[in-house]
């Protein structure tokens, strides 16, 4: 049987129907106890980010031969306690760095333009005419260059900036200077965020890593929510010790509301960096053919983790 925890839904994985049953709850993932009672006899588990892939859940799934991911972050799978109980975790790795690249000019470029400020005030009724900043000739900074900050970095060709990136991993990549986080900070006039949640980036950017930056900067994230102190965000952008920050991701998801939501140069989206239609289309794709593979005792094509090699 394969198990749909969460909203991963579309053509590719309905026609596995044709061969296995699939159990479907988009809101299983909020009732721990009962995901737990409903793996006893799931083969394939699909989650998107909601869903915590313990020790003990992977425990209590004892025929449980694939996790498929339909994302890329991978920070709610245990990995480890996946490849010691021989389960295959795949991932769309890349499948929708194109979107997530494409959402993070557009909120730079809604900071740079005051696209939303704009249009809450004209739909008032208002017509205030205030002077915006060209994207073109800035120097953006990212902070990872994997899939979406080098997707991010191609888009920006068109915008003759001056890139510049961190990535302790990368290395000589075109049209990317690769250089210190200090350095990529102290630089940037846009500086978007594309790192996983690790205790080595976790809290990175905070008070005393905002103040080596620019005060006319901006800060773009569509990493993980974890590597912003999230008060020191707040408090920087209170005092204008930088100029306008876009968050689609969060420490909590969903959020509470709070301080956040009422600051006028931040900008908010539910974690939609990487859903379009077509990135879309393209995971599910991923994940119903490396489902039917291993289900069929045959090596995944894009698996993560110990497994990788063996599966590959």
């Amino acid at each position: 049987m394969i198990l749909i925890s969460e909203d991963v839904w579309g053509a590719p994985l309905q026609k596995l129907e044709g061969s296995f049953h699939i159990l479907r709850d988009d809101d299983l993932w909020s009732h721990p106890e009962e995901l737990k009672a409903a793996l006893a006899d799931v083969s394939a588990l699909v989650v998107r980010n909601r869903t915590k892939v313990t020790a003990d859940l992977i425990a209590a799934a004892p025929k449980l031969k694939i996790i498929a991911r339909a994302g890329v972050g991978l920070d709610n799978i245990d990995i480890k306690a996946a490849d010691t109980a021989g389960v295959v975790v795949v991932a769309g790795l890349g499948a929708n760095a194109v979107s997530v690249g494409e959402l993070t000019l557009g909120l730079a470029l809604n900071l740079l333009r005051n696209i939303a400020g704009h249009n809450i005030a004209t739909h008032d009724g208002g017509w205030v005419r205030t002077p915006g900043q060209e994207l073109s000739g800035l120097t953006w900074g990212l902070l990872g260059c994997g899939a979406t900050g080098l997707a991010t970095a191609k888009l920006l060709t068109g915008f003759d900036c001056s890139v510049l990136g961190y990535d302790p991993y990368a290395k000589n990549l075109s049209g990317i200077e690769l250089t210190t986080f200090e350095d990529v900070l102290g630089r940037s006039d846009v500086l978007s965020i594309h790192m996983p949640s690790t205790p080595d980036t976790n809290g990175c950017i905070n008070t005393t890593t905002i103040a080596l930056m620019k005060p006319a900067a901006i800060i773009i994230n569509v990493g993980r929510g974890e590597v912003i102190n999230e008060p020191d965000l707040i408090a920087a952008l209170k005092s204008q010790k930088i100029a306008g920050a876009a968050l689609d991701v969060r420490v909590q998801e969903p959020p509470i509301k709070g301080e956040m939501e009422i600051i006028p140069n931040l900008i908010l989206t539910p974690h939609v960096a990487g859903i379009t239609t077509a990135s879309q289309q393209r995971i599910n794709q991923i994940l119903a053919a490396n489902i039917e593979l291993v289900l069929n005792s045959k090596p995944a094509t894009h698996a993560v983790g110990a497994l990788k090699e063996s599966s590959n």
